[in-house]
């Protein structure tokens, strides 16, 4: 109570504040507003604006000043960055927030994966909301490493950071009434429940929405966005790396319904956090494509804010925290300085704090395969028509085709000349042995093979070659750095990139992760990959819960019916 008394008297004048910012152009989400004053600051929290004394001033020359950026719904591990690696990558992009679904550590470690994102998120200048992962193991057509029941989550939901349950992508257990798919829903009564139900309609949605999910990042669509926004649902307009929903759907914001709508990122890439930005990149492309500047800084802030129930941020106003960010250019923000509770955490691109060292060894090593031959590669040709997976450019989406099964000595291979590769997905949890084959078409490899333990949602071994030496290969290698990114290429290894955390995550710096990754794009180009990005292309081909074709380690699954199909025709 007395530390509010002092911050009254402060905020009335009759004492110095600890920091004032002076000549700003403030950017009142609340109001909707563009204004100039100063921004008085005590205890990391604002207690006023206009005249004010100071135990420092900071003249920020009629610069905008807006409330830090908050990420809606993002997987931190997508990053392949270590939570502390993260807040120095985000932070000086103007993020003071992120709302993080740790569903792939989750998927392959369990409880502990998201007892690391809620330990490791301490004294970071960067706030660390969990929404607590719904669907681990995302569906019964994969092997996890873990299975999270409701019991389990009921643990954890009353942490003070918790904010709900994550994404309900088993939309149909939902709408089938599965008993235990709702209580997992019902854990999250009293906090907010995430949604992920990409092209649901008509009375099916409505029943999704029945059950509880308040908000959806799977629009692709602006007609499909409108059916969601008219059931009550929180729209989240997302830019990942691999998933470029924004443009399409931003049509449907208006100054009637613009509350409504949230930026995410959902999965960012290293080299898209240094190339093209976070938060403050949705920004940029919101204003670009039209929207007024209020409104997209208000998506990006107080909308998310609201949605979540995240106290005192989001907003720069009495109370709250002083979170801000501040730069020069209203339609395309850059920030110049970045602050978190009052302290000045980043400038001109820069982390002004360093992070910790993180030791990681009490999390248990993850790759345990069951032991592989260039045999564990080969396809028994069994019809002269094979389904095909297709990648669709710029989206996780993919294309259920059929095509010519190319077949020698009485095995199934691929066929660069018609750009089909081979795909095969080894369970890396128990040692199984569960092997599930298939076709790509859409990379462009002309010879080699790349291999991943990144694979969503359940993050098995995803190998994708043209000759099953070379895919041996870099399985085999993946295996040994205990988890990874590898391509090879005539029995070369051409590249790597270190997963040992979980094989999702190096504990290495942003730029020496991003640099590893350039050296993959480089040889990925070298055996002929077209795609710019194959490695993000290739990790959501197992992703049963988005349409049209999968392959898990368990077999081909028809991602529209959710029922397993034959390889062959």
């Amino acid at each position: 109570m007395r530390n509010m008394e002092d911050k009254i008297r402060k905020a009335l004048g009759k004492a110095p504040a600890d920091l004032l910012l002076k000549n700003a152009k403030l950017i009142n989400v609340v109001s909707g507003e563009i204004y100039e004053t100063n921004i008085a600051i005590v205890d990391g929290r604002i207690v006023g604006f206009g005249d004010y004394e100071a135990g420092e001033e900071i003249d920020v020359g009629g610069s905008y000043v807006s409330p830090s950026f908050i990420d809606g719904h993002i997987h931190i591990e997508s990053s392949m960055l270590t939570v502390p690696e993260f807040a120095r990558a985000v932070v000086p992009l103007g993020t003071g927030a992120v709302v993080a679904d740790p569903h792939e550590f989750a998927n392959v470690l369990g409880l502990d994966g998201i007892g690391y994102v809620l330990q490791e998120r301490e004294n970071l200048p960067l706030d660390i909301f969990v929404m607590l992962p719904s669907c681990v193991p995302a569906t019964d057509f994969e092997t996890s490493g873990a299975r999270l029941s409701a019991y389990d989550l009921h643990l954890l939901i009353n942490e003070p950071r918790v904010v709900g349950i994550g994404e309900m992508m088993n939309y149909p257990a939902v709408i089938a009434g599965d008993h235990d798919t709702l209580n997992k829903l019902h854990v999250g009564r009293d906090k907010q429940l995430d949604g992920h139900a990409p092209g649901l309609s008509g009375k099916a949605l409505n029943a999704y929405a029945l059950a509880g999910p308040r908000s959806d990042h799977e629009c692709t669509t602006v007609e499909e966005a409108r059916e969601k926004l008219r059931l009550g649902m929180h729209i989240h307009l997302r830019e990942g790396s691999s998933e470029k929903n924004m443009r399409d759907i931003l049509p449907l914001v208006t100054d009637e319904n613009s509350t409504n709508f949230s930026f995410v990122t959902d999965d960012r890439h290293p080299l898209s956090l240094i190339t093209e930005g976070h938060i403050d990149n949705n920004i940029r492309i919101a204003i670009e494509a039209g929207l007024e500047p209020i409104t997209a800084f208000q998506i990006a802030t107080i909308n998310t804010a609201r949605f979540y129930d995240l106290k005192n941020i989001g907003a720069l106003l009495p109370r709250y925290w002083a979170d801000m960010v501040v730069f020069d250019d209203l339609r395309k923000p850059r920030p110049r300085m970045v602050f978190k509770k009052g302290v000045l955490v980043a400038r001109d691109g820069k982390a002004l704090f360093d992070v910790k060292d993180v030791e990681h060894t009490y999390i248990r090593g993850t790759m345990n395969v069951a032991w592989l031959y260039e045999s564990s590669f080969q396809i028994e040709a069994k019809s002269d028509r094979m389904r095909v997976i297709e990648v669709v450019p710029d989206q996780i989406v993919t294309k259920h085709t059929i095509a010519d099964t190319i077949i020698e000595n009485g095995y199934a291979v691929a066929s660069p000349g018609k750009d089909i590769a081979k795909f095969v997905v080894i369970e890396r949890h128990r040692a199984t042995g569960n092997t599930g084959r298939g076709f790509v078409r859409g990379f462009g490899i002309k010879n080699g093979a790349f291999a991943s333990s990144v694979a969503h949602d359940s993050h098995n071994l995803g190998v994708l070659g043209t000759n099953d030496a070379d895919m041996l290969k870099a399985a085999v290698r993946v295996i040994e750095l205990g988890g990874g990114q590898v391509i090879v290429s005539n029995g070369e290894v051409l590249a790597e990139l270190p997963l040992p955390v979980a094989g999702l995550v190096n504990d290495t710096s942003l730029e020496e992760v991003a640099e590893k990754v350039k050296k993959l794009n480089k040889a990925a180009k070298q055996i002929g990959c077209k795609i710019q990005d194959p490695f993000y292309a290739m990790s959501f081909l197992s992703l049963v819960p988005i349409p049209e074709l999968r392959l898990t380690d368990q077999g081909l699954v028809d991602s529209k019916e959710f029922k397993f199909v034959d390889l062959f025709v």
